[in-house]
């Protein structure tokens, strides 16, 4: 299965005021891996919300957190998919304090297939056959 990784120092702006990375940060960095992991599997997210009105949707997200994120620690995130099934699908994260390899934040999120060709009346749908097939035949 496909694991995608990407490496960043935190800054100032992604700490709250006890100086630890504030936690809406860790939803952020997940959604952008997300989209990097989709671009790197072949799947191009504005080509399909323009030619196909369809787009994948947040439905559910989770974090669990062990060990804070300090200023200018350099962090991995891993980012994988751990579900398919036929409207949504999952995405794990784990992010790692880079200089220890030890875990900091493990989380999950639940993307749905969404039919957007009407902008007042979203509905969910199947995932369309080819993209399944590029999911499960990531590298």
């Amino acid at each position: 299965m496909f694991l995608n990784r990407i490496e960043r120092k935190i800054t100032w702006g992604d700490l709250d005021s006890l100086c630890i990375v504030f936690y809406p940060k860790y939803y952020e960095w997940m959604d952008g891996c997300s989209h990097l992991y989709f671009e790197k599997i072949g799947l191009d997210l504005v080509k399909l919300w323009h030619e196909r009105q369809l787009i994948f949707s947040l439905v559910s997200t989770s974090c669990d957190y062990f060990r804070p994120g300090r200023y200018h620690q350099e962090i991995i995130i891993e980012t994988l998919m751990e579900e398919l099934e036929n409207k949504t699908v999952t995405m794990g994260h784990t992010i790692i304090d880079k200089l220890s390899g030890k875990i900091m934040v493990k989380g999950r999120e639940k993307r749905i297939c969404m039919n957007v060709h009407n902008l007042d009346q979203f509905s969910a749908m199947d995932i369309p056959v080819d993209l399944a097939q590029i999911f499960n035949s990531s590298p």
